[in-house]
């Protein structure tokens, strides 16, 4: 089975698909890969058919979860899907930072959690919830001029990032066993986790990076519905379902 953060059913019955009318395929989007990844897997797959097949919200390579999939006409209704309510699980380490807030860049910096009670944790919560600001981050798939900000990134050059509104719904804390603390949040579209992370880091005075991430909703859609990636390859081409 591919690796990923957390365990998802892969006896499940595959219905006949219409892929030129247009499938709304639920994929749990394996760990490293991208979200071009998984499109250009299951393009391949329907090769014959020559469609068009697209993603309706990115996924960093080191998350995974649940990815929204269209082919065929319903590629025209992806940003409906992509506007859609987000559920994220995850982990974050408390105490440390990264440039790129993740686990994608090693750590720079160290910071001190001796302070730092589990009430506070909680609590700090609450400053992160309701309509909130916050900056992408400089590692991410925001384009500026054209370019990739992480391509910028990796080349050291800085980049102004512009600030934008999101909305977080709940900011939930499920465990604490420092250095690890565990998460849940429901966010609009466009929020980024990570700077979300980096930014909780800083307001309890203590830097922290996001270690494993899975989103486990997308609208109403759930990942406990979601096709494993390989298993959907393998009954298309095995089916004749193209």
């Amino acid at each position: 089975m591919t690796e990923t953060t957390e365990q998802i059913d892969t006896a499940k019955e595959f219905p006949e698909f219409n892929f030129a009318e247009g499938e709304l395929l639920l994929i749990n989007k394996p760990y490293k890969w991208t979200s071009f990844d998984v499109v250009g897997k299951i393009r391949n797959s329907l090769k014959p058919l020559k469609l068009k097949v697209g993603h309706a919200g990115t996924l960093d390579p080191l998350a995974t979860g649940l990815l929204i999939l269209c082919t065929g006409k319903l590629t025209k209704q992806i940003d409906t899907f992509q506007a859609q309510e987000k559920e994220y699980t995850g982990t974050m380490i408390v105490g440390a930072s990264t440039p790129s807030f993740d686990m994608e860049t090693v750590v720079d910096q160290e910071y001190p959690t001796s302070h730092l009670t589990d009430e506070q944790i909680y609590a700090a919560t609450a400053a992160f919830t309701g309509d909130i600001q916050q900056y992408p981050p400089a590692h991410s798939a925001v384009k500026v001029n054209g370019e990739r900000l992480y391509v910028k990134a990796r080349r050291g050059e800085e980049t102004e990032l512009r600030l934008r509104f999101v909305t977080v719904s709940e900011f939930e804390i499920t465990r604490i066993a420092l250095p690890e603390v565990d998460f849940r949040i429901v966010c609009s579209k466009g929020t980024y986790i990570r700077s979300l992370i980096s930014d909780f880091g800083t307001a309890i005075h203590s830097g922290a990076y996001l270690s494993k991430l899975t989103r486990t909703r997308n609208g109403e859609f759930l990942l406990e519905n979601a096709f494993e990636v390989n298993d959907l390859v393998n009954y298309i081409r095995n089916n004749k379902q193209i």
